[in-house]
């Protein structure tokens, strides 16, 4: 059996990319999403352990400072981090996985997965992400005025990501999204036990 592989979707905030994620979780088979840990207040319609995982503080450090974060990062005023125990348990099941993370996070796991693929979500452009963020009034004004502040720094990192989909058709996006899932699946290094199988059978 082959190990999952761990996708890392990336993206300024309002991009749209947890819209992306969801569309792909029902779309595929096998794939998982990496349920974060935050600190965070939970919105209106999140649901906990579904969503995020909301802890306080001091649990967060306790579980840090554990070694149980395979990726950590402190978003404004807020801690982010994906549990690792969970995160190893899926890929040694041989399923795919979704973490949803910043670009601090995704720098983490480079260094520690090789192996990983990592995508970068963008806007069309500034003027749309704008007007998606104020349209989403889950945020005070100066709380959108930080997160457009921090997604022209995160938007410059996109050149170090393997993959850029661009969200301005929801249903295009998601189509590409999905063929970076298909092709990813499909290459030589991921199916290679499997292919092997075949070719013995032609002796």
């Amino acid at each position: 059996m082959r190990k999952g592989t761990l996708f890392v979707i990336t993206a300024p905030s309002g991009a749209g990319k947890t819209t992306l994620i969801d569309i792909v979780l029902r779309s595929l088979d096998t794939i998982e999403f990496s349920v974060s840990c935050t600190t965070r207040s939970r919105r209106k319609g999140e649901i906990d352990g579904k969503d995020y995982h909301f802890i306080n503080v001091n649990t967060f450090q306790k579980v840090r400072r554990a070694g149980g974060f395979l990726e950590w990062a402190r978003v404004f005023d807020d801690y982010y981090g994906t549990p690792k125990k969970e995160t190893e348990k899926i890929l040694e099941e041989g399923k795919d996985i979704i973490l949803d993370i910043d670009v601090q996070g995704a720098s983490q796991i480079r260094k520690k997965k090789k192996d990983a693929v990592f995508i970068f979500i963008l806007p069309p452009d500034y003027k749309t992400l704008t007007k998606r963020l104020e349209k989403r009034r889950s945020d005070p004004k100066a709380e959108i005025g930080k997160r457009l502040m921090t997604a022209r720094k995160d938007a410059k990192e996109f050149r170090k990501f393997d993959y850029i989909v661009v969200n301005d058709k929801v249903e295009k996006a998601a189509k590409e999204l999905k063929g970076i899932f298909f092709a990813e699946r499909a290459k030589v290094s991921r199916c290679f036990q499997a292919a092997a199988r075949i070719v013995k059978t032609f002796q």
